[in-house]
């Protein structure tokens, strides 16, 4: 695998509910076709996300179908929505095994040989923080869950619920983070229990053996000092034991945490190879450069190790939060930066419909074909062996003249591999021109002339190497404009 990978993640039952459409029956995992497998292959993925493959409640799907809020946002997705859109959030799971309405196990074993023929692995859910309402331990463990009281309930109602138990309903915890209230199709996990930790890690065991890494979902929430806040019970370490006996089994098992709050640090010294980089996110929405700079001034050790993305499942679609130009030079500053590259289903076409987790059919939305061209080069671009395997290093960036600020606007930083694979990415992140000189640093640069060429564009610039190394490239750059310059050696 590559030193800084790509991941695509398809929407599992979006997926299928539109091959279901095509071929005019029921399909499950066997159906995805090779041709679709080659096709993400050949565009230089090495990860597939699969969402919500496993197997999910009646209990869940009732509560999706009937909670007010969610449905009216469910109707602004789908205008024409029924109910049979709505198979409940694929993160209220039941049991971890494969939903039986997608071919079960069986079809997902064949769908990773599949995959892995291609050279991709697969990713799964894994959701420590809550099960189902209607998950057997309800039953068999309810000690492995957040219980409540009668006081509890006349509190905070929003925090809990009645569950009906064969020896006896009991009032537990709804799944939820601090900031928010509870999530109703969910029951809150105790991570202060040993016994909870054990049969949430013996989960994982189960799942390493069906896939090739996890994607962690608000993995943050059984950190002991977030759950302590949440629910004033202390709690031991759950990740470092986790992630170390799923790895005695499955060395190389891939961790990605979903994280918040700045505790994307943590995590990974908790033992995840990746985590999410919702910072760089958030600034790249704010369509200002320094805090972008600002954020890729961090130790490479913690960069290499964030997950970059401009839309997922959980934010709304790239092509409705940027304008295209925006969207194109935000999508350059995040995909060449090192790290995981995470992209998302629909991403590639312009799609602007967020499809939430509930939902099991999209939208019929046109294809941006600007778009669609734009990531098509963008992903041949991150084919170069010198962006996925080698040096990354933040540019300066000076004023071109006295009395010109618009240096401030750029985001550049280059990616060396041997001394003739070289590259500079820059970006004008603003809405106006803007200019500058930019410092490379590569060396032996003078004494002969270069060639630029633009890996996005029909673009080639020729420099003199004396200027490059004395002054730096001057660049007068339109709004949003970015470039992938290859940097060739000319005859002098």
């Amino acid at each position: 695998m590559s030193a800084h990978p790509l991941l695509y993640q398809v929407n599992t039952r979006v997926w299928l509910t539109e091959l279901s459409r095509t071929l005019g029956r029921a399909t499950t995992l066997d159906d995805i076709p090779d041709a679709a497998l080659d096709d993400i292959a050949a565009q230089g993925f090495e990860w597939v996300w699969c969402l919500s493959v496993w197997q999910t409640g009646l209990i869940g799907r009732q509560v999706s179908r009937t909670n007010p809020e969610w449905r009216h946002e469910f109707q602004d997705t789908l205008p024409d929505l029924s109910d049979d859109d709505i198979p409940g959030s694929g993160f209220a799971i039941a049991a971890y095994t494969v939903h039986a309405d997608l071919g079960g196990d069986a079809a997902l074993a064949r769908l990773r040989e599949r995959l892995r023929k291609r050279s991709l692995k697969l990713m799964l859910d894994f959701v420590p923080n809550h099960t189902a309402i209607d998950h057997p331990w309800v039953d068999s463990h309810p000690e492995y869950y957040i219980q409540g009281t009668e006081q509890d309930y006349a509190v905070t109602p929003q925090n809990f619920t009645r569950v009906h138990r064969k020896q006896g309903d009991m009032l537990l915890a709804l799944g939820r983070d601090p900031y928010f209230p509870g999530w109703p199709d969910a029951l809150q996990l105790n991570y202060g229990n040993p016994d909870t930790q054990a049969a949430m890690i013996a989960e994982l065991l189960k799942i390493s053996g069906q896939c090739d890494g996890v994607r962690c979902d608000m993995a943050m929430l059984v950190l002991p000092e977030v759950f302590e806040q949440t629910w004033h019970v202390t709690t031991p370490l759950f990740w470092p034991s986790a992630i170390g006996q799923v790895r005695d089994s499955h060395p190389g098992f891939c961790f990605l945490a979903e994280a918040y709050w700045e505790l994307e640090w943590a995590l990974q010294q908790q033992g995840f190879d990746y985590a999410y980089d919702k910072r760089l996110y958030d600034r790249l929405r704010d369509l200002r450069a320094r805090p972008v700079r600002e954020h890729l001034c961090a130790e490479l050790e913690y960069q290499n190790k964030l997950a970059r993305f401009l839309e997922n499942h959980d934010e709304q679609r790239a092509a409705s939060s940027f304008s295209d130009d925006a969207h194109q030079a935000a999508a350059v500053i995040t995909f060449l930066a090192p790290g995981l590259r995470f992209f998302h289903q629909g991403q590639f076409e312009g799609r602007k419909k967020r499809i939430a987790p509930h939902l099991g059919r999209a939208p019929d939305e046109p294809v941006n074909s600007e778009l669609r061209q734009f990531y098509q080069r963008l992903l041949a671009v991150l084919k170069e062996p010198a962006l996925r395997h080698g040096r990354w290093q933040l540019l300066n960036c000076v004023s071109a003249w006295d009395g010109n600020p618009t240096c401030d606007d750029f985001v550049a930083f280059s990616w060396q591999k041997e001394v003739n694979e070289l590259f500079v990415v820059v970006t004008n992140y603003s809405p106006h021109q803007s200019q500058c000189r930019l410092r490379l640093p590569f060396a032996d640069l003078a004494s002969t002339s270069w060639r630029l060429e633009n890996q996005l564009s029909a673009e080639v610039l020729d420099r003199d190497g004396t200027e490059l190394q004395s002054q730096g490239l001057y660049l007068d750059m339109s709004p949003w404009q970015a470039a992938v310059y290859r940097l060739e050696r000319q005859p002098y």
